[in-house]
């Protein structure tokens, strides 16, 4: 009735993983199914499958609803500054709109997590320190990001029983191509400190809408995934009883600059 971690990750390198894998990984973890440690199964079993010498990366991001505070020009008010704690990449907690998988794997010893608060990322294994580290405060998607890193390490992108439209590392391929009209957010964004909290404004192109007009209302990072599939690109198998999709990074990067930068003109 159970999954163990070695049934897990049997399944794991039947789909394609292997020693060395630096993989960024997406999960609805309760598609995979009963699992005899919880999701701490899923963890171990993803670390067995990419070896000591791989890497299990995920997207955390940050709880940040004090942007519901913010004015016209991204600034909160005075009488809220002391009381929005900052973000501290050892302590805050990952958004929860991403699931349960990635603060677990952020608190799973060893792990490391990257600076920027809104692209903020954890990793743990092997290269877990260089994927995060000196990850950019402004368009922190964008070139020294985790996601570049990623690419550069020929890494891969594993779904598993995720939505498509979830995929990550297509806001990568937004601040790459070459588009018009690029929505951009600039507010503040509080830090903690030794002195206490420290606001900074940043910028970033705006990922909580389409990145340009003229994609509202399409819904295009499902159609990116699915049409790199249909490519013949990728592997699709399963995880337990969660349907997973796993691809090449690079690949997937290419294609789905190639195709923003074809359906938008």
């Amino acid at each position: 009735m159970f999954l163990s971690r070695s049934d897990l990750s049997s399944d794991l390198r039947n789909l394609g993983l292997g020693d060395g894998d630096i993989v960024m990984v997406h999960a609805a973890v309760s598609a995979v199914g009963e699992m005899i440690n919880g999701p701490d199964t899923l963890i171990d079993a993803l670390r067995e499958a990419v070896g000591e010498a791989g890497t299990v990366m995920a997207y955390t991001d940050w709880d940040a609803r004090y942007e519901a505070l913010l004015d016209d020009g991204g600034r909160v008010p005075q009488e809220w500054r002391d009381k929005v704690g900052g973000y501290d990449a050892r302590r805050s907690r990952a958004v929860r709109d991403n699931g349960i998988f990635p603060e677990f794997l952020r608190t799973t010893p060893g792990a490391e997590r990257s600076a920027n608060p809104g692209a903020s990322m954890t990793a743990i294994g092997a290269r877990a320190d260089w994927l995060t580290k000196d990850h950019p405060l402004d368009y922190g998607y964008g070139p020294g990001s985790p996601l570049a890193k990623l690419v550069e390490a020929d890494g891969k992108v594993l779904m598993i029983g995720a939505p498509l439209d979830t995929m990550t590392l297509i806001h990568h391929a937004e601040h790459l191509a070459r588009l018009p009209d690029k929505r951009i957010k600039r507010c503040e964004v509080p830090f903690a400190t030794a002195a206490g909290v420290v606001w900074r404004m940043s910028e970033e192109f705006d990922t909580a809408d389409a990145v340009c007009p003229q994609l509202d209302g399409v819904d295009y990072f499902t159609t990116i995934v699915t049409t790199y599939l249909e490519g013949g690109r990728g592997r699709e198998g399963f995880v337990g009883d969660a349907r997973c999709v796993l691809v090449d990074a690079k690949g997937m990067l290419e294609h789905a600059v190639a195709w923003l930068e074809h359906s938008v003109k």
